[in-house]
C-alpha cells in the first residue's frame, strides 16, 4: 500500500550516507520534505509512494556544517536523537551540489523554528521510520511479553551451589562451574552484575536471553535449568559443556574433513531449523559460540542476540554480530530476516573445511567491503559438493541464499552434501561422533583457558543501597524460573511432532552478555595461530 507525502518536496537526489555503525558510505536516495522529514531509499521511490525508508531524520532545529574531510563535498547534520547530540554525514560529487543541499536543509529548518510548526515536539533526529517503532531491538509490547511469562518456582539461590571454577569471564560478569548441593550436579553458572547490564542497556537483550532459553529444548542447545536473580546479580544455571568451543579444538587442528564438517554443521542446521519454526533468529553464530558436550555433539550457547516473533517475511533492523560473521544485508543497514543465520552458517562450515575465514582483514572496513563485494574463493581439495553448500550459503543477496525460502532448514537439509544424514537419527543423536573430548572427570576443564580455572571463585559483595536494589529488581521483572521437566524428552517429542519438518538447530553461547572467554588471534589470512583472551566483537 502506497503512503503519501508527509508534505511538499523541496529537495531530492542521490547522496551518499555514511554508516553510524560500519563507517563506509552508501548510496541513498533522500527526500527532503517542508516539515523537516529527510528520507533516505535504497532506490528512487515512486511518487506518493514512500512506505518504509532506510532512513528518516528530522531537520528541524539541526545544525549544518559544510566540511571536506573525511572526503570532499561532505556535509554534517548535527542534532537531537531523543536526548542526545548525534551527527550524520553526507557527501555529494561537486560543491555545487553540496551548496544546494546545504541551503535547502538550512532553509526548512529556519522555517520550521521561524513558524513553530510541531510546537512542543521534541527534536529527534534519526526517529524511527514511517509507521513508527521502537528505537530499540524489542518493542514494548515484546517487552511485557518477555517479562511476565515465567512460572514461580521453588526459590532458587546462590546459597544452593557450591562454586568450582572460573570457567571464563566477560563485560559483564563470569561463568563459573558450580555443583548444586542437593543433587550433587554439575551446572555452568552464568552470574552477571545487573548495574553493568543496566549502565550498557542490555536488559532487553539479557531478558530475551531467558525467555529463549526458558522456551526451548533441543539437543543442540545449551539447556537452562535455573535462573534468578539477587539483589544485584541476574544468574544462569545452564547445563556444562565441558568438551570446549569448537574455536578451541579448530585452533588446534586448523581444519576438520569434511565429514566432520558434515557433522558439526547438520547438528547446526537442525538446531537453527528449530529456532526458526519457533519464531526465533539467532543473530550471532560464530565458533566461540559452539560447544562440544562431553561425548562430542554441538550445544549452541550465549542467546543475548536472539530476536523472537521473526516467522517468513518478517524482518528486523538492528545492527548486532560479530564482524566476521556479519551477513551482507546487516552491513547494508537494511531489513533482514532468518536468512542471516544461514550466512552465519556458512561462515562457520568454511571455517571448518577450509581453516581460515572466507572473508577477513584486521581493519573493519576492508572486512565489511570484503564480505559486501568479494566473490568466496574455495580451496581446489573441496568436494563439488561441499562447495555448491559454502556457495549456497555464502550468496550475497538473502533472497536467493540456500534457505533463504519458506521451508527454511529444509532447503540446506536436502542439499546434496547432506545426503549421507538421517536427520531423525541426528536429532536422536544415534549417529556417534567423530571426535570424542577427551575428558577424564566432570570437573576437568582441560578444554577451558587455563588464566580463568586458576582463579579462585570470589563474587563483590553486593552494594547495601536498599533504592538501587529494588529499581534494579524492577529492571528484570519475574526473572526466575525453574526447568522441572526432562530436556531431553522434551526435544525429543517436539521432533516426533514436527516428524521430517524443520529439525535444526541454533545456537549462541553459553557465556552470552560477557565477553568472549577463550579465543585465538588470527594472522593476516585468518588463520587462528595462538591461543589469546578476549575475542568478541559486539557491535
Amino acid at each position: 500500500m502506497a503512503e503519501a507525502a508527509p508534505g511538499k518536496i523541496k529537495k531530492e537526489g542521490w547522496l551518499q550516507k555514511r554508516g553510524e555503525h560500519i563507517r563506509n558510505w552508501r548510496d541513498r536516495y533522500f527526500i527532503l520534505f517542508d516539515n523537516g522529514d529527510l528520507v533516505g531509499f535504497k532506490t528512487q521511490p515512486e511518487r506518493n509512494n514512500y512506505r518504509d525508508p532506510l532512513n528518516k531524520f528530522t531537520v528541524r532545529d539541526c545544525q549544518i556544517m559544510a566540511v571536506d574531510k573525511p572526503r570532499p563535498y561532505t556535509f554534517t547534520i548535527r542534532g537531537l536523537q531523543w536526548t542526545t547530540v548525534i551527527e550524520r554525514n553526507f557527501s555529494v560529487e561537486t560543491e555545487k551540489e553540496r551548496e544546494e543541499w546545504v541551503a535547502a536543509i538550512r532553509s526548512v529548518s529556519q522555517q520550521l523554528s521561524v513558524g513553530g510548526a510541531g510546537a512542543g515536539v521534541a527534536p529527534a533526529f534519526g526517529a524511527p521510520a514511517l509507521g513508527g517503532g521502537a528505537p530499540q531491538d524489542c518493542d514494548d509490547n515484546e517487552m511485557a511479553q518477555l517479562g511476565t511469562s515465567f512460572r514461580d518456582p521453588r526459590r532458587v539461590t546462590l546459597e544452593k551451589f557450591e562454586f568450582v571454577k572460573v570457567l571464563g569471564k566477560g563485560t559483564f560478569g563470569k561463568v563459573v562451574l558450580s555443583r548444586e548441593k542437593g543433587t550433587g550436579k554439575l551446572y555452568a553458572m552464568k552470574i552477571l552484575r545487573k548495574n553493568l547490564i543496566i549502565q550498557k542497556d542490555e536488559v532487553a537483550h539479557t531478558i530475551t536471553e531467558n525467555q529463549v532459553l526458558k522456551n526451548t529444548k533441543h539437543p543442540f542447545l545449551t539447556a537452562l535449568r535455573y535462573s534468578f536473580q539477587t539483589a544485584d546479580r541476574v544468574c544462569f544455571v545452564m547445563e556444562y559443556a565441558n568438551g570446549g568451543e569448537l574455536f578451541f579444538h579448530l585452533s588446534r587442528e586448523r581444519s576438520f574433513s569434511e565429514e566432520r564438517t558434515r557433522f558439526y554443521g547438520a547438528e547446526i542446521v537442525s538446531a537453527l531449523g528449530y529456532l526458526h519454526a519457533n519464531g526465533i533468529i539467532y543473530r550471532d553464530l560464530k565458533l566461540e559460540n559452539l560447544l562440544l558436550d562431553k561425548d562430542g555433539h554441538i550445544k549452541i550457547a550465549d542467546f543475548g542476540l536472539c530476536k523472537v516473533n521473526i516467522t517468513y517475511g518478517r524482518t528486523t533492523k538492528t545492527f548486532c554480530g560479530t564482524p566476521e560473521y556479519l551477513a551482507p544485508e546487516v552491513l547494508e543497514d537494511t531489513d533482514y530476516g532468518p536468512a542471516v543465520d544461514w550466512w552465519g552458517v556458512g561462515v562457520v562450515m568454511y571455517e571448518m573445511a577450509c581453516g581460515r575465514l572466507p572473508f577477513y582483514n584486521r581493519d573493519h572496513e576492508v572486512l565489511f567491503s570484503l564480505i559486501l563485494s568479494e566473490e568466496v574463493r574455495f580451496p581446489r581439495a573441496l568436494s563439488v559438493a561441499c562447495r555448491g553448500l559454502l556457495a549456497g550459503l555464502l550468496t550475497k543477496e538473502p533472497a536467493n541464499r540456500l534457505g533463504a525460502g519458506p521451508d527454511d532448514a529444509l532447503e540446506i537439509m536436502n542439499h546434496p552434501f547432506f545426503a549421507s544424514i538421517n536427520w531423525a537419527d541426528l536429532v536422536a543423536k544415534k549417529i556417534p561422533p567423530l571426535f570424542k573430548p577427551q575428558v577424564e572427570s566432570e570437573t576437568d576443564t582441560r578444554y577451558f583457558d587455563s588464566e580463568f580455572t586458576g582463579e579462585s571463585v570470589e563474587l563483590t559483595p553486593p552494594d547495601n543501597d536498599s533504592s538501587l536494589a529494588r529499581i534494579q529488581e524492577e529492571q528484570f521483572p519475574q526473572f526466575s524460573y525453574q526447568d522441572i521437566c526432562s530436556s531431553a524428552h522434551s526435544a525429543l517429542s517436539h521432533h516426533s511432532a514436527l516428524g521430517d519438518k524443520r529439525q535444526h538447530t541454533r545456537a549462541r553461547r553459553l557465556f552470552a552478555g560477557t565477553s568472549a572467554l577463550t579465543t585465538c588471534s588470527r594472522g593476516t589470512d585468518g588463520r587462528r595461530v595462538a591461543i589469546s583472551t578476549g575475542r568478541r566483537h559486539a557491535s
